[in-house]
C-alpha cells in the first residue's frame, strides 16, 4: 500500500497547473478577441446606417463620409454610392487585435433617397 501514501502525490498539482494555465490563458484571449470582433461589427452597422440616413437626406458627400467615419471603428474604409432612388454606404474595418491579418468586418446599409423640398425654387 505504498502508493496510497501522501508523499507519492507530491508535484502533481504543479504539473497539472503547468498544463492547464496556458490553455486557460489562450481561451481567455480567444474570448476577448471574439468580443472585440463583435464590437467592431456593431460599430460598422451603426456607421453604415448613420451614413445611409445622411446620404438619403441629400447631405453633401463630404459630410456623409465624415459622419460615417466618426461612427465607424478607427481606420475604417467608407464607400458611398448614390443612385437615382437608393444610396448605399459600405463600411469595412479591421478588428483592433488583428491588424495586418486578412480579416475584416464589413457592413452595408441601403436607404431610399428622400425628396428634397424647395429644390429649384
Amino acid at each position: 500500500m505504498r502508493g496510497c501514501e501522501r508523499g507519492a502525490d507530491r508535484g502533481f498539482v504543479t504539473a497539472e497547473s503547468a498544463v492547464v494555465l496556458p490553455v486557460l490563458v489562450m481561451f481567455a484571449m480567444a474570448l476577448v478577441w471574439g468580443l472585440l470582433v463583435v464590437a467592431a461589427q456593431i460599430q460598422c452597422v451603426d456607421a453604415a446606417r448613420t451614413g445611409a440616413r445622411a446620404a438619403a437626406r441629400q447631405d453633401p458627400p463630404d459630410a456623409v463620409v465624415r459622419l460615417t467615419r466618426e461612427a465607424a471603428p478607427p481606420g475604417a474604409k467608407v464607400t458611398v454610392d448614390r443612385g437615382a432612388e437608393h444610396v448605399r454606404v459600405v463600411v469595412v474595418a479591421e478588428p483592433p487585435v488583428l491588424r495586418g491579418l486578412s480579416f475584416a468586418v464589413r457592413e452595408e446599409a441601403v436607404a431610399s433617397v428622400e425628396e428634397t423640398v424647395g429644390v429649384g425654387t
